[in-house]
């Protein structure tokens, strides 16, 4: 049961009302327990943010790491002990910004980690300030008159470094998350899964989503399934304003760091 994942002694949670990451984490669990793996040999790794908090909700050792550094903690836990199942929960803010150097190079060397960034185009808990992929024009406490730079494109991100498994949904899009969060898992080599989620109380509120199911309704009506845009767009057609793709966007076999001897 997905309930022997949890630690209720540390319940109930910080996270606000109508946040996401409840429900990204719930699916993780899901898709954890469905490998089977011994949670003994199962560690959960995260730096700082209202995302990073999840590895204090989970039965198993974890480490809370210093901000921008998941990644790069737990290159050094796969490195040290390669038969351990490494997972690593982190936000748009940690991952892209502080933490963007160690993310490129773990795509690049492909090390066997799985990692799920819960993005909310936002820093949720440390001020509410644009992050790297807050959308062009929406506001934040350093974007009080809208965002001017372009955000990053955490999955395209990903690929282009060389990670093997990469994958975006969102929090509305729970059956195909848990499944792509099990496809990571189960994918040697370094994988992505971004969630794309609502924050209604440093996000939403500036953004005239004044509920979280304000939020949850564009992600519902924004997004756009990848499979079936390859299928039905004109060639060169652009995806409609504001929309984005989900779905899985690599699998492959790049040489992996950090896989053990099988021998």
């Amino acid at each position: 049961m997905r309930d022997d994942w949890f630690r209720e002694d540390r319940l109930p949670h910080i996270y606000c009302a109508g946040c996401g990451n409840g429900t990204i984490m719930n699916c993780v669990l899901e898709a954890v327990e469905r490998t089977g793996w011994d949670q003994k040999k199962t560690i959960f790794v995260s730096g700082i943010g209202c995302s990073s908090r999840a590895p204090g909700y989970i039965l198993t050792d974890s480490l809370h790491t210093t901000h921008g550094r998941a990644i790069a903690f737990a290159t050094g836990v796969k490195m040290a002990n390669p038969s351990l199942h490494v997972v690593v929960f982190t936000g748009d803010g940690d991952l892209a910004a502080i933490g963007g150097n160690h993310f490129i190079h773990a795509c690049r060397r492909n090390i066997d980690i799985t990692v799920v960034c819960m993005n909310n185009h936002i820093y949720g808990m440390t001020g509410g300030q644009g992050s790297p992929t807050t959308p062009i024009g929406k506001t934040s406490t350093t974007t009080p008159y809208g965002a001017d730079e372009a955000p990053f494109d955490l999955a395209e991100l990903a690929i282009a470094a060389g990670a093997n498994y990469v994958a975006r949904w969102t929090s509305f899009h729970v059956k195909q998350l848990t499944e792509s969060v099990l496809t990571g898992l189960n994918t040697p080599g370094f994988s992505l899964i971004e969630v794309r989620c609502q924050c209604p109380t440093s996000y939403g509120r500036r953004n005239k989503y004044r509920e979280p199911v304000d939020y949850m309704t564009y992600l519902k009506s924004h997004a756009v399934l990848k499979e079936k845009w390859e299928r039905t767009a004109a060639p060169g057609a652009e995806l409609p304003a504001d929309s984005f793709l989900v779905g899985e966007f690599v699998r492959r076999q790049r040489p992996v760091m950090g896989v053990p001897d099988e021998a």
